[in-house]
């Protein structure tokens, strides 16, 4: 291919936002002769469009020098800035600050007045949104009336992103939903740059989920995906998107399809080196682990989000409390909400702790957790927290005895679980619905329950919720068929609980693989199960694990 036509199939292929082929002409065309600036300014989005973080700096940077020996100064300060905020991005500091600097400084000693004033406003403002949200909005401002000066649709809808998500944060939550629907009409219509299409995006879902705006979240998390899907080479984002998509689909109950987004998530962003969404991805994959009953993989998933920079809390104190140890659990739950400051945070460890103090007898701090849950859900008007916060007081009723009041919270948390659409959180509460109906002696109300938070479990693939469930139901069955079971069979079968591989379970146990393998035939013979999830599930409801 001759190096004039490799450019121009190049250029094109750019404008076209394909990524890939994009990205092979130019580098063909600058493999047989050095690329004017702006052609290496474009071999860098390529470069980042397709997660190739390394060649996207040293691609910028090249830009730089060579627009600034050119005397091109205000393309000099674009190319520190992209440099400067993408190194930001990815975690480095010190050397993102450098850059962000550089251009300033440029744009200073040539006395220009440059729309990218506006763009050195963004990452104070961004780093300002969570700490001090008053200064983040002032800076936005600031930076929408360059946009507005210079007539750049990508500043204004940024910048305009930015208030919403600072009027968020200074709970003028309605103000800034509306700013940022206004935001996601320009991105839906295809007015702002690839490179800013992805960031909005996710930004904007960020500020839906933090708010517990599900419906948005949904919404947007949609289109997001419908995006990635036409930007199929595109790398930064689909993590993200993917992400997103799972806690979505484990809401609505397809948990082996989120399991599937979480694990894909997890191959995008951990793929060296990692970003910092990796450890997101990871405890996502922990949280469907855990209510799979899958606690090994659940621990593992946990460990990896820690040293990913995710702090695995509260999920890894509801595993500690799934696994019986009470104490531990309370002891790790309990610093997460001294800590946790921010009503977004709050949100979300309150109804973790309040379920743990319920389990361990404490209904008096359960309450009082229960009510700030309850004051954020009306401040926030999230349909979510209220279920939760309705389901936590009619479960602290029920341990209290008060089954008639367990009733009408009880109540109150179905009608909203349906209406959102959330299967495991109804079940949930219809199990708890039984306890209260068979307190009244209404037997009737109580089977019924208890029949559909078994189906529902069943559907999700909940192995420890409905063994819970059978051990109320089906106690003596059970006990018989567990005196068949000889006391390594039992002991295997607890290790199968656990997740562990035939292999793992020799290893433990000091036996083959082959023995293994004959004992767990025996098990499922003697207890009629036909898969490892039917023996898992008997093992937690006969309380082996």
């Amino acid at each position: 291919m001759e190096t004039a036509d490799a450019l121009e199939q190049g250029r094109a292929c750019f404008e076209r936002q394909a990524w890939r082929d994009a990205h092979e002409r130019l580098s063909a065309a600058a493999a047989e002769r050095a690329l004017q600036p702006e052609d290496l300014d474009r071999l860098a989005a390529c470069a980042f469009m397709l997660g190739s973080d390394a060649e996207c700096e040293s691609l910028r940077e090249r830009a730089y020098h060579d627009f600034h020996a050119r005397g091109d100064i205000e393309l000099a300060a674009q190319s520190a800035f992209w440099l400067g905020f993408e190194l930001l991005t990815k975690g480095s500091i010190a050397q993102g600050r450098g850059w962000l600097g550089r251009a300033r400084r440029l744009l200073d000693d040539a006395g220009l007045e440059s729309v990218l004033r506006g763009y050195l406003l963004l990452p104070e403002g961004i780093g300002s949104i969570r700490d001090d949200p008053s200064r983040s909005y002032a800076l936005f401002s600031e930076a929408l009336d360059v946009g507005k000066r210079f007539r750049d649709v990508n500043l204004i809808s940024v910048a305009r992103m930015g208030q919403g998500r600072s009027l968020i944060k200074m709970q003028r939550t309605a103000e800034g939903i509306a700013l940022l629907d206004e935001v996601m009409v320009a991105v839906t219509a295809g007015e702002l740059m690839s490179v800013h299409v992805g960031d909005v995006y996710c930004s904007v879902i960020d500020a839906c989920t933090e708010i517990f705006d599900l419906r948005r979240a949904q919404e947007w998390t949609a289109a997001l995906t419908r995006w990635c899907e036409r930007q199929r080479d595109s790398v930064p984002y689909r993590g993200s998107c993917l992400i997103r998509r799972a806690e979505i689909l484990q809401l609505h109950g397809s948990w082996e399809e989120a399991l599937t987004e979480a694990e894909r998530a997890c191959e995008h962003l951990v793929a060296p080196p990692p970003k910092p969404s990796a450890g997101f991805a990871n405890y996502q994959r922990g949280e469907l682990h855990r209510l799979r009953g899958e606690f090994d993989k659940a621990e593992d998933a946990y460990r990896q989000a820690n040293e990913l920079g995710r702090k695995p809390q509260p999920g890894l104190a509801l595993l500690r409390l799934a696994q019986g140890d009470t104490d531990a659990a309370l002891a790790s739950i309990r610093r997460v909400v001294d800590e946790a400051r921010d009503v977004s945070s709050r949100s979300r460890v309150l109804a973790a702790y309040a379920t743990i103090l319920i389990a361990s007898g404490d209904t008096d701090t359960a309450r009082t957790a229960a009510t700030e849950l309850r004051g954020i859900a009306e401040a926030l008007d999230a349909v979510f927290l209220r279920a939760t916060a309705s389901h936590i007081d009619g479960s602290i009723l029920l341990a209290e005895g008060d089954a008639a009041g367990a009733v009408v919270s009880l109540r109150d948390a179905l009608d909203l679980w349906r209406e959102i659409g959330a299967p495991y959180e109804e079940a949930r509460s219809r199990e708890a619905m039984a306890a209260a109906s068979r307190m009244l002696g209404d037997h009737d109300t109580a089977e019924l329950e208890l029949h559909a938070a078994r189906r529902a479990y069943d559907r999700l693939g909940a192995v420890t919720d409905g063994a819970r469930l059978d051990s109320l139901v089906r106690p003596s069955q059970s006990a018989r068929n567990q005196s068949r079971l000889t006391s390594r069979e039992r002991e295997v079968l607890a290790l199968v609980a656990t997740g562990k591989t035939n292999r793992a379970i020799a290893d433990a146990l000091g036996l083959s693989e082959k023995t293994v393998a004959r004992h767990i035939a025996n098990i499922f013979t003697k207890l009629g199960l036909s898969s490892r999830a039917a023996a898992t599930a008997y093992a937690y409801r006969n309380q082996l694990v």
